[in-house]
């Protein structure tokens, strides 16, 4: 009788066992009170692998300010692209405006605004488009210092 009561003592016991190890785990998961922030809805952002959040910054380009699209209706009216009066709206008056600018300049004629354009216009950066962007001095760039990127061949092509 000992060993029918070790066999089933034993199975028993150790179900329970595992059983209070699952009870346990999910109540540790609920007893940690969670902080309620802004962004810990259905909808917010993933948090990355390190807890960090993604950057502020915002991807793809913005539309512009009815002070700057002003602005560039000034500067094409005073080439004499844009007829109208400056009223601060992107319509159809100004893209066509921007793409007899664009064709009048040697530029693709597409009615975007896009930096060659602004800087015909005088109203771009002076850098934007001039050159390739270079690596501040001192600083190593990993395309730069590939074996790949290398004028002399490897030993290892060479076989």
């Amino acid at each position: 009788m000992k060993t029918i009561s070790r066999r089933v003592v034993l199975p028993v016991l150790l179900l329970s066992f595992v059983a209070g190890l699952g009870v346990s785990a999910d109540a540790a998961q609920t007893s940690t009170p969670k902080k309620k922030t802004a962004a810990s809805g259905p909808h917010s952002r993933r948090v990355g692998k390190r807890g960090s959040r993604t950057s502020g910054r915002q991807r793809g380009q913005k539309a512009p300010t009815t002070d700057r699209i002003s602005e560039i209706q000034n500067a094409l009216a005073k080439n004499g692209s844009y007829a109208g009066t400056p009223n601060g709206k992107w319509d159809d008056s100004t893209v066509a405006a921007v793409k007899k600018y664009q064709a009048a300049h040697g530029l693709n004629p597409t009615g975007r605004l896009d930096a060659p354009t602004l800087q015909k216009l005088g109203l771009g950066s002076t850098t934007a488009g001039v050159a390739a962007p270079q690596t501040p001095p001192g600083a190593v760039s990993r395309l730069s210092s590939s074996k790949f990127n290398s004028a002399e061949p490897s030993t290892e092509n060479q076989r």
